[in-house]
């Protein structure tokens, strides 16, 4: 069943009720976070995932809903996924993407020379390439629809040791699409991208090719992630997955008629001074 009770009572808005929105990379983490605002929120929801394992487990918590495995970086799994959304729903408002690997904050020097060429690969594929793919696959579908496509970015894109140099540069690549495929395509096809920070819980994975697989966001000590995260913001609670779904649904719903080619940055207010110093309080 469906959690209740999600912070700002997000199953009150109305702003995607009846949409048909695509969540890639929404079987976990921040999407699958995400996924469960649209869902309480009215939206016909399709979750795409590479795994499995966490597909099943959307069709069990939100019950009769729309649930694909595929793979963000291959064309087959994306029309395949096209051809089920038309079947099931016959229309598709908005595609929004979640999908992400993290590089683990590695940095440059101490990485071997015969992993790099694997490890932009990885990266790339998913967190680039993936939109890249997503956004040509549903295009038609969304100019028909008049509707809305949504890429996930970082503050990593903003500023130094949000990630490591793989990770940065994928998100500031993200950003820098934003801006492209809004302006190819207009006006039918509003295109934008929310850039999160802190994610409690966040199931982002390390890189296959530094060994780093197994480990996710989430492993780092809670204290340490705490403390580093109240030196920075300027809010005090941290946000869970969940707190993020209000820009997403804006973003994704056809009440958003003044915004194309930004990024929202969901900071909590980290980066909205020119030191970087702890608060007095």
């Amino acid at each position: 069943m469906v959690r209740e009770g999600l912070p700002g009572e997000v199953a009150s808005v109305s702003l995607v009720a009846n949409h048909s929105v695509l969540l890639i990379g929404s079987g976990s983490g921040l999407g699958r976070g995400v996924a469960r605002g649209f869902v309480q929120a009215g939206a016909q929801v399709t979750i795409f995932d590479v795994s499995a394992e966490k597909v099943e487990d959307a069709r069990e918590e939100f019950g009769d809903i729309l649930a694909v495995q595929g793979d963000c970086s291959k064309v087959s799994d994306l029309v395949a996924c096209r051809d089920k959304i038309i079947e099931r729903h016959g229309k598709l408002d908005a595609v929004v993407c979640f999908q992400g690997i993290w590089d683990g904050n590695v940095p440059l020097k101490d990485i071997a020379l015969d992993r790099i060429d694997e490890l932009f690969r990885e990266l790339f594929d998913v967190n680039v390439k993936g939109s890249l793919l997503a956004a040509r696959v549903f295009h038609d579908l969304l100019q028909e629809s008049r509707g809305a496509l949504v890429l996930t970015s970082s503050n990593a894109a903003y500023a130094a040791d949000g990630g490591g140099a793989f990770y940065s540069a994928t998100k500031g690549a993200i950003k820098a699409l934003t801006h492209q495929l809004a302006f190819e395509f207009s006006p039918y096809v509003r295109v934008n991208c929310v850039a999160p920070t802190a994610i409690g819980k966040s199931e982002l994975r390390g890189p296959t090719a530094l060994g780093l697989e197994g480990q996710k966001q989430s492993d780092i000590p809670k204290d340490t992630l705490l403390r580093a995260y109240r030196e920075l913001s300027l809010i005090a609670d941290f946000p869970e997955a969940e707190d993020y779904a209000w820009p997403y649904m804006f973003l994704a719903s056809h009440s958003n008629k003044v915004m194309t080619g930004q990024t929202i940055l969901a900071d909590q207010g980290s980066l909205n001074r020119n030191f970087i110093t702890p608060r007095s309080n």
